[in-house]
């Protein structure tokens, strides 16, 4: 039976645009939602003529987190069930979160508990001001256990300690304010122009720049400065400013033109420059 939980397109500008696709639940998700995730977020990292996902939530909401059903069937699991379902879930979010790609979230209508893991396993976030947002699991007698490293990196542990512990609700333009969203829009119109300005940034950008400035946040994000570390960013610039496309790029601004990958998007890394 094929897996519709989640649709998978591409265009021919490097795009990949990655659906949540239970709009009657609000985009709830379940083993099958999560293996199709972890399923396509591994495929896009194969990929190289992908540059950016984006990710969005058919209908009316991003995300309500988990699914009901799921949930009351994980009430019957044994510990050992319990730990193999929450490490599967653990893994997905990994894959989003260190995806080699530039990855947006798209967020409308409501994103709670494992929405809110989504949208903070994302480089960029646009969401609706009207958005509501809850880290809700402790109404219900559970925490947010496998999407906690990401939330607390989002919108730090100070504010994790109030929005952990008492479940509230809160709006987009809070949302913003704690870090979890970059950019507020108020219409479909205005997101969809908004996610058009990030990704024409992202074009104009050396692809494996991208990459490997990702990846350098990846490694460095909350290690202690020291002499290894320093070590490491020398080794890293200078590896990088022997690469075709830095030197592309370095001749190109030079030479007040635009770099060879600007003209040639449909391809990324190396074969750009």
């Amino acid at each position: 039976m094929t897996n519709t939980t989640v649709i998978l397109d591409r265009d021919d500008d490097g795009i990949a645009w990655v659906t949540l696709n239970r709009p009657e639940v609000h985009n709830a998700f379940d083993e099958m939602m999560i293996a199709r995730l972890r399923e396509i977020f591994y495929e896009l990292e194969q990929d190289n003529h992908c540059r950016a996902v984006v990710l969005r939530g058919a209908g009316k909401s991003f995300s309500a987190g988990a699914d009901l059903d799921w949930m009351r069937r994980a009430a019957d699991f044994s510990h050992n069930q319990n730990l193999a379902d929450a490490e599967y879930l653990a893994a997905m979010l990994n894959s989003l979160h260190s995806l080699n790609k530039l990855t947006i979230a798209c967020v409308q209508g409501a994103a709670m508990g494992g929405g809110i893991g989504l949208v903070s396993c994302c480089d960029l976030v646009i969401a609706d001001i009207n958005t509501t947002f809850a880290l809700s699991e402790v109404k219900i007698g559970l925490i947010p256990a496998t999407i906690s490293p990401y939330v607390l990196s989002a919108m730090g542990a100070r504010n994790a300690r109030r929005y952990f512990q008492t479940g509230e609700k809160f709006k987009g333009q809070r949302a913003y304010e704690l870090g979890l969203v970059h950019e507020l829009t108020t219409s479909e119109e205005e997101m969809a122009g908004q996610l058009k300005v990030m990704l024409d940034h992202m074009r104009t950008n050396g692809p494996l720049a991208m990459r490997e400035a990702k990846r350098l946040i990846m490694d460095y994000a909350g290690a202690p400065l020291s002499a290894k570390i320093m070590a490491d960013s020398a080794e890293r610039i200078a590896a990088i400013r022997s690469r075709p496309e830095a030197k592309e790029g370095l001749k190109a601004f030079l030479e007040k033109r635009k770099p060879g990958w600007i003209s040639h998007n449909n391809k990324t890394g190396e074969d750009n420059a």
